[in-house]
């Protein structure tokens, strides 16, 4: 296993007090995780044209059936992706100690992924990823901070409602961009320790991290790999695959196959979480959760583990609970 090296020492550049307010930290917006942006805009440009070309040319056919059908399968095709999804989590669901979905609880799951993919895939990552920046001002010594960690093919535009609301409160954040995109999990502990070292920096405290799918690992392999409990405040993951995902068995990246049901990987470092940490962990999870099955694999021992309904996995970041319990942990006393 690799393990990350040792972050750079701060300097000049990483003091909040030294840069104006907002602008990004120490580049981890601006200079890491275009790679993703890039990628989506293409596939969502390209999926535009050829379902403007498909509607355009059956048209000229004499064809206006074939035109909107076709047109259609390209732009939601998708959609019949995510209902494979939620036929394999209702069936592995079944051995699950998690409350059972109802059918009309996995049809509206499944209906707010429809809409909840395109929104994230094809606008705020490809396109509004940097539409808010990195907030930490010189005046916040003394205010919890938050780290913001998304999951799998995702960059920090996922957090645009939480980045927005968090700015309007004056709550001083940080959102990396977990790159490379299909490398090891292992090599985002340097970016997640970067980020925690500049919000710590700005604000005297150790932050609360938010991790939503994948980032929520990330961030447990990166604290795995400290001694110091005193670097985190409390944890909270969304839809993360503590102990692995049935749907990863077909994963073909270097940390999708990371996160198999009891992959290698896992095994190497899952006893590490002391009671004293776990108890510093809230899990949401869900039974309509289509990435993450079964359902319970995203809770872990000793947290505290809850359980959204009717919800899927992109959604869930949507979803105004885990944004709550943020609030209610930003404003416990500081120790």
């Amino acid at each position: 296993m690799n393990a990350p090296t040792t972050p750079r020492p701060a300097t000049t550049a990483d003091d909040p007090a030294a840069r104006p307010p907002d602008t990004p930290a120490a580049g981890i917006v601006l200079k890491h995780g275009r790679a993703l942006a890039r990628l989506q805009q293409f596939t969502t440009l390209a999926l535009l044209t050829a379902a403007a070309l498909w509607f355009v040319l059956a048209w000229r056919r004499g064809e206006p059936a074939w035109a909107g059908a076709g047109a259609a399968l390209i732009l939601f095709g998708y959609a019949l992706t995510l209902a494979a999804e939620f036929v394999l989590l209702a069936r592995i669901n079944r051995r699950d100690t998690a409350p059972p979905a109802s059918l009309w609880q996995l049809l509206s799951a499944w209906l707010g992924e429809v809409v909840a993919a395109p929104r994230v895939f094809c606008w705020r990552q490809p396109f509004r990823s940097r539409r808010w920046p990195d907030h930490l001002p010189a005046d916040v010594a003394g205010r919890r901070g938050v780290v913001l960690v998304h999951g799998f093919v995702c960059n920090r535009g996922l957090w645009n409602p939480w980045m927005q609301r968090l700015h309007a409160r004056g709550v001083p954040f940080v959102a990396v961009n977990l790159e490379p995109v299909f490398g090891s999990i292992d090599d985002y502990a340097v970016i997640i320790d970067q980020a925690v070292q500049q919000v710590h920096a700005a604000t005297g405290l150790p932050p609360v991290i938010v991790g939503h799918s994948m980032g929520g690992l990330a961030v447990r392999r990166w604290w795995s790999l400290s001694a110091d409990d005193g670097r985190v405040s409390h944890v909270i993951t969304i839809g993360t695959p503590h102990h692995g995902t049935w749907l990863a068995r077909w994963a073909f990246s270097r940390n999708g196959r990371q996160m198999q049901l009891a992959s290698a990987w896992l095994q190497q470092w899952q006893g590490t979480d002391t009671p004293a940490r776990a108890a510093r962990y809230t899990c949401f999870y869900g039974h309509c959760d289509n990435i993450v099955f079964p359902a319970s694999n995203a809770t872990l021992a000793g947290a505290d583990n809850r359980h959204l309904s009717a919800v899927a996995h992109v959604h869930m970041a949507d979803r105004p609970e885990p944004f709550e319990e943020l609030l209610r942990r930003l404003q416990a006393p500081v120790a």
